[in-house]
């Protein structure tokens, strides 16, 4: 019997499983535990078993007594309960011993995956992205469509093969409808602002981020060569993506994964906005509108006030905070690849947030991310709710003074 893979974790991930004082502070703001009372969800619990299996194989009793493979059973509960996790990041904040929670859930999960304890459907999610380069097996040529319902195709869009930007869309805001007018408002925008941009069109790939949280990143490396080269050849100089999780793996795990620097910079497209907004003519709003931060992009990747200034451009808006906001922000329920394994959850997550934002008084909920207006959107329309849920670029498309 081989004992566990601890290639899995780093050095800091190993101390970090001793160092948690069991304080359980993470517990109480834990979103999926809130909604699903399972031990199982909580970090606490995670770190528990995790210790527990490595010990069963590979600690000083196993080589006096022999290894022990850990319980079908409780392997299963695990594995149930570190995939039943947004990824939201909420208890790292809380923390008191400063435990890089979101990466060692992620490190999980690759152990589980090699142990071949991780829900089947991820088995498709692989496939998918393996022959039709997206999340969603759409023909992969027809990135662009969401391009269709523009009054004018501009040629950044799909006419370009040298620009300063590439825009990089993302598989939510190319293949569901529902989040076609996110793209449609960026290109809106920068066309207004004068920007030179292009996009990939059937050459941009998914960045490949489902299959990192998914534990499957060991897979990602081809999608990661492709796509850095497909930019590389555009010339561009920045990179600007719509989607918090393109945004923070095409920053962060793309250099790490290819052992070197990109040779251009990336942006969320919220940071390119707080840039240019105060330059674009732009019609008054006299509405109370509040802001949902995205997880991956205010907790992983410490982007909270670009958004902020970009609404706050914006003439006669009234901003109010949620209860929960900044790095305390809860989770939409749509991050972590839970939806693929509990959509019931995923909308339960979402249902708590909803309700934070009504009780600002907002008409409009606002955030940075396709998902979670997706998400949050879905949680309006259940609860009926009159609060419209936008992304904050198609606000500023929506406001901006015809030529």
């Amino acid at each position: 019997m081989s004992p566990v893979d601890l290639s899995c974790y780093t050095p800091r991930q190993l101390l970090e499983l001793d160092g948690c004082t069991r304080c359980g502070e993470c517990t109480l703001w834990c979103p999926t535990f809130s909604e699903k009372p399972e031990e199982a969800i909580t970090p606490l619990r995670k770190i528990e078993a995790t210790r527990r299996f490595i010990r069963q194989r590979n600690g000083l009793l196993a080589l006096l007594f022999g290894r022990r493979a850990p319980e079908p059973e409780a392997l299963q509960t695990h594995s149930t309960g570190t995939y039943d996790c947004t990824l939201c990041g909420r208890c790292a904040v809380v923390c008191p011993v400063h435990i890089q929670t979101r990466d060692l859930w992620i490190a999980m999960r690759r152990d589980l995956v090699r142990q071949g304890a991780y829900p089947s459907v991820f088995d498709r999610l692989r496939e998918t992205m393996r022959t039709a380069h997206n999340i969603s097996g759409d023909d992969n040529a027809n990135r662009l469509i969401w391009s269709q319902n523009l009054p004018e195709i501009p040629p950044g869009v799909g006419q370009k093969t040298r620009a300063e930007v590439v825009f990089f869309v993302g598989c939510v805001a190319s293949f569901y409808p529902q989040s076609y007018s996110i793209p449609q408002s960026l290109v809106q925008v920068m066309e207004r602002a004068g920007v030179d941009y292009m996009t990939l069109g059937g050459e941009e790939w998914c960045c490949g981020f489902p299959l990192v949280i998914a534990g499957m990143g060991d897979d990602a490396g081809d999608i990661v060569r492709h796509n850095v080269e497909a930019v590389r050849r555009t010339g561009a100089r920045r990179l600007v993506a719509t989607c918090p999780s393109c945004y923070h793996t095409w920053k962060h795990d793309y250099p790490r994964v290819l052992g070197e620097a990109l040779g251009f910079e990336v942006f969320h497209a919220t940071e390119l906005l707080a840039q240019i907004v105060r330059d674009l003519p732009l019609k008054p709003l006299e509405e109370r509108v509040t802001y949902h931060d995205p997880c991956d992009l205010g907790r992983t990747s410490r982007i909270y006030e670009a958004p902020r200034e970009v609404i706050r451009a914006i003439p006669g808006v009234t901003f109010v905070e949620m209860e929960h906001h900044h790095q305390y922000s809860l989770c939409c329920g749509g991050g972590g690849d839970v939806e693929m394994a509990d959509k019931n959850l995923t909308e339960a997550v979402a249902q708590r947030r909803i309700a934070q934002a009504q009780a600002t008084e907002a008409r409009v909920l606002l955030s940075a991310c396709q998902q979670c207006v997706r998400t949050l959107a879905g949680a309006a329309r259940r609860e009926k709710l009159r609060i419209r849920v936008m992304d904050v670029i198609e606000l500023v498309a929506r406001q901006m003074v015809s030529e």
